[in-house]
């Protein structure tokens, strides 16, 4: 029995350069971008020092990487303010705030399936 319709594959080009799937995973994946979203998210304004002691086990050196990370790739906007000492708040821009629905998906599936 022959399939009559096509199934629509996750990337045409499995993992290669024009791969949706591959771009929205080298921007979100590893150990703690999604949980940063999620403390943003949740917050809505963060500041450095709250974001470590929302996310345990993450070090410093990881959160400056993935934070510079999220927003060289237009996720998390840094708003740097003139006072001492240094104000630094972090807040999602609009395009990270259209992957949380996608990501309270995901939660969901994983509640329900792991």
């Amino acid at each position: 029995m022959e399939k009559t319709s096509k199934k629509e594959p996750l990337c045409e080009n499995i993992a290669g350069k024009d791969c949706g799937l591959k771009k929205v995973i080298d921007i979100v994946g590893g150990k703690w971008k999604i949980m940063i979203l999620c403390v943003i998210d949740y917050q809505e304004v963060v500041r450095y020092g709250e974001l470590t002691r929302a996310i345990h086990g993450i070090t410093n050196t990881m959160l400056a990487n993935s934070l510079k990370e999220l927003e060289a790739d237009g996720l998390v906007e840094r708003k740097q303010y003139d006072e001492m000492p240094v104000r630094v708040e972090y807040r999602l821009t609009d395009k990270a705030k259209d992957l949380i629905p996608i990501l309270l998906e995901l939660k969901k599936w994983g509640e329900e399936n792991l």
